[in-house]
């Protein structure tokens, strides 16, 4: 039995988790000061597997434009310098053995602009996906209302609901690339 409410819900739940993977996306988009979040996601081989940053080591920002990183493993530092070499952050990482020290260089106009698009691009891919979630619930009312399990007037109410939390996680959306351009753009 087809339950509009309960469709609904899923349907949010779902937006929620789109925006929230926006924003995990932003903290991995670099500003000109060091945060932690710039680096946890980097995706290291450790004894084979790929593991999360966070995973392996202690990061902290004891400066504004330095990230030191420490990982548990003593072992692992090459493997983590490695790992931040090859992501596309744009920091060289200096070590000393035992902790990777991590200078956040001051940001180029050009870069800054290469970083808002690259904010633009992930704001457009989550677009797209809240798109296809409104999609899959209009199929899923319209399927409803095939069926018989609500009336004409219940299958445009839901339609319009549907629309209206789409429109509402968009501009949501937005408002998270107008703050992120501002916080990449300013000096």
């Amino acid at each position: 039995m087809f339950d509009p409410d309960e469709m609904l819900m899923e349907l949010e739940e779902r937006m929620m988790k789109t925006e929230e993977a926006l924003k995990q996306n932003f903290n991995g988009i670099r500003t000109g000061k060091a945060s932690p979040a710039l680096v946890e996601n980097v995706m290291v081989e450790y004894y084979g597997c790929n593991t999360r940053l966070k995973e392996l080591a202690g990061i902290s920002a004891p400066e504004p434009r330095l990230l030191v990183i420490q990982p548990w493993d003593a072992s692992a530092v090459a493997a983590v310098e490695k790992a931040i070499l090859a992501s596309n952050l744009g920091i060289t990482p200096m070590s000393d053995g035992k902790t990777l020290k991590l200078p956040i260089p001051e940001l180029s106009q050009d870069r800054r602009q290469a970083l808002a698009k690259q904010a633009k691009g992930a704001v457009e891919d989550a677009k797209v996906a809240l798109r296809n979630l409104r999609r899959e619930g209009n199929d899923a009312i319209k399927k409803a209302l095939k069926d018989s399990d609500i009336t004409e007037d219940e299958n445009k109410k839901l339609l319009d609901e549907v629309q209206k939390l789409t429109d509402r996680y968009i501009a949501s959306l937005d408002k998270e690339l107008t703050v992120k351009e501002k916080e990449l753009m300013t000096v």
